[in-house]
Formats: structure tokens, sequence, C-alpha cells
């Protein structure tokens, strides 16, 4: 009697009719998740890997596929009975082919195919934030910075080894830094590629590690770097500097330092891009009868002729006085926005002076001014 089993598509948690991606896709998710590495001595987990491989070489086939899903296992599987099916068997498979494909060559310690880990490697590249003010940030400078990275052991020049001693090529895995290992389950046979053990993926085995590294081949280091800062450059942008992050490995080249700039608020300065804003106080007198302003820019201040009648929220364009172009000699402009200011806390003879210019501008003024009027109102509550 043939075995019961479970609908293909229900292995792959699919409905019939899938499409070759969305079966890719499934399969994928799966196998991570019940592969014998990831679970090792968990029969359970063994049992469903197998079911999902016979489901997927089934499903992936469009022969076998078309097969099933009009005739169901009785299609595929002539123990069922039916119809000439071909069976599935995987064989001596090396799952590296299949889970190379998938996950670009390697899987937690590579199903074949990973590449060398103990071949040069760039080292780590490091992230610092840089404070400018809005001038530096402008017109560029040059900072600064303390970070502590990793460097090539002067001592072994990166080696790891003490001074007249080399380091010996591992007999487990011939200095590749991983091993093959054949597996069985359920009357299939796979290989899998992982770490090698002996050496940790190195390749090589140290017997006289150099006393300054302890065999590690890089130290770490407090370093002081100069940053040129370029004029025009913005908040949230980085300068990024090749070769200065952490050592490489295996003779590998250093990672990059990656400085983000943040610039601080200014008192009186906004920027948008290349465009700087600005908010101007002037007084009434100012606004109406016009007046020579002083505006202040990043390059100092600045000559404006301030037109009379000029209207709070009025706003003039300053040609040329923003923020340089990144890595160009154009800049921006700066608009300077008009704010009248109301006065307050009036003497007796500017408030005698606006009331006869309200009445000059034909405005209702009530006996006594104003302040009269309120005062009259306060006295009637």
């Amino acid at each position: 009697m043939a075995e019961q089993k479970r609908d293909y598509y229900e292995v792959l948690g699919l409905s019939k009719g899938a499409s070759e991606e969305e079966l890719k896709k499934a399969y994928r998710k799966l196998a991570k998740k019940y592969h014998p590495d990831v679970n090792p001595g968990d029969k359970d987990a063994e049992a469903k890997f197998k079911e999902i491989n016979e489901a997927y070489g089934i499903l992936s086939d469009p022969e076998k596929k078309a097969r099933y899903d009009q005739f169901g296992f009785a299609g595929v599987d002539p123990s069922y009975g039916g119809g000439g099916g071909m069976g599935f068997d995987m064989g001596d498979i090396d799952l590296g082919d299949i889970f190379g494909s998938f996950f670009g060559g390697g899987f937690g310690g590579g199903f074949g195919g990973g590449g060398r880990r103990n071949g040069p490697q760039k080292g780590e590249s490091l992230r610092v934030n840089l404070a400018l003010s809005f001038e530096e940030a402008a017109f560029g400078c040059t900072k600064e910075i303390e970070l502590q990275r990793t460097e090539t052991c002067e001592e072994c020049k990166g080696s790891g080894c003490a001074a007249g001693t080399t380091a010996e090529t591992c007999p487990d895995c011939r200095g590749t830094g991983q091993v093959r290992i054949q597996r069985g389950a359920g009357g299939f046979a796979f290989s899998t590629t992982t770490t090698c053990s002996k050496c940790r993926g190195t390749g090589k085995i140290i017997h006289t590690p150099c006393k300054k590294c302890g065999g590690a081949g890089s130290v770490r280091k407090k370093q002081r770097i100069s940053v040129t800062i370029p004029a025009g450059i913005d908040d949230g942008q980085a300068v990024s500097m090749r070769g200065q992050g952490n050592a490489g490995v295996n003779g590998g080249p250093a990672g990059d330092l990656l400085v983000r700039i943040q610039i601080k608020p200014h008192p009186q300065f906004q920027r948008e891009g290349t465009t700087v804003l600005y908010e101007c106080p002037v007084s009434f007198y100012q606004a109406a009868m016009g007046a020579e302003l002083e505006i202040p820019t990043i390059d100092g201040k600045v000559k404006y002729s301030l037109p009379a009648g000029t209207q709070t929220g009025t706003t003039f364009r300053l040609r040329g006085k923003g923020i340089p172009e990144l890595r160009s000699s154009r800049r921006g402009d700066q608009y300077v926005t008009v704010r009248v200011q109301v006065p307050t806390n009036l003497n007796a003879e500017q408030k005698e002076a606006l009331n006869a210019f309200g009445a000059a501008m034909g405005e209702k003024v009530p006996e006594g001014g104003l302040k009269g009027f309120f005062d009259k109102k306060k006295k009637k509550k």
C-alpha cells in the first residue's frame, strides 16, 4: 500500500496553480527553516525537509507538475498505481547547486560555492558624526576627529605569528577554511559545506602567536584624523574617506570612514539647500517712510534701501549671498522677509503723536484719544 502523503501544494503552503516564482520563494523559506544544519538532531525537522524537497522537486518540473495537477500522486508515483508517472529521487544531490542559485553561494556556513573565507577581505567601514557651525558648512573647513580603529599589527605585519615563525596550513580544510560534510536522511544523500572547526575558518593554525596582537594580526588604536569639509555641504550628508576604516583581513584593503555632517542651528539664519532665509525686523516708521538698512549675511553686513510703504511679510532677494553649491563656483541667494514691529509701552507723548497721526489718516479717534476711550469703557464696567 502506498504511503499516505500530504498534498505537495499544502506542503509548500501554496494553492494549486501557484507560479514558478511563488514556488521558489516558498521552497527557499521552508528549506532554510527545516534544514538539518539548522536543526541538528531534530528528526521531525529532517522529515519535513525531505517532504519539502520532494514537493518542490515535482512542482518545479513543468512536466511533472502538469501530471500531478491532472492525476495527483498517481501521475508522478508508480506506487499509487496510476498513469506511468515518474517517481522523485534526489539521489546523491549536492544541495550546494540548489542553494547556491537561491542564496548567492552560501547559507550559514555555506551550501557549497561560498568562496574561501581565508581570502583577502576588506576591513569594516566606520561611521562618525561631526557637528559644524552654519558658516563652517557653508564655506568649508578642515576638522580633526578622534576615533578608535583596528590597524595592521606592526610587529607581525598582519600574519599573527611571532617573529621567526610561520603559520601551518590547516590539515583538515587544506587552507580553504571550509570542510565538506556528507549527510544522509531517509534514503537521501546530500553534502554541505561548513566552517572548519580546527582553524575556525582561517585556513591556518598559528602555533606561536604574536605577543603584541595575540595572533589576531591587528591591534586597536586611537587616531586623530584630519577631515576636509567641502564648501556647501548640507545637514545629513557625509564625507567618505577611503581606506581610513578598520584594517583588512588576510591582506585585504582597509575599510572606509564615513563622516556624517550635523549643522548646528544659527540664531538668525535658516537654510534650504543653497538658499539662506532671514527675517528682518523693522519699525513702523521705517516701513512707512523707507529706510537704509544693514542686512546681516554669511559674508557680513550689506546695505539695502527699504522702499517707503513696505508691508510686513514682504520678501526681497540678495543675489549670490546664499550657500555655495557643493563642488561648484555658483552660490545661492539670500531671501529677506520684512517683519514690522508694533511698538509697545508707549509714553504719553508717543500716544498723543499716534492719536494725531490716526486723526490725520481719517481714523475715528475718540475724544481724549484711544487711551481715554478705553479708560471710559473700564469705568462703565
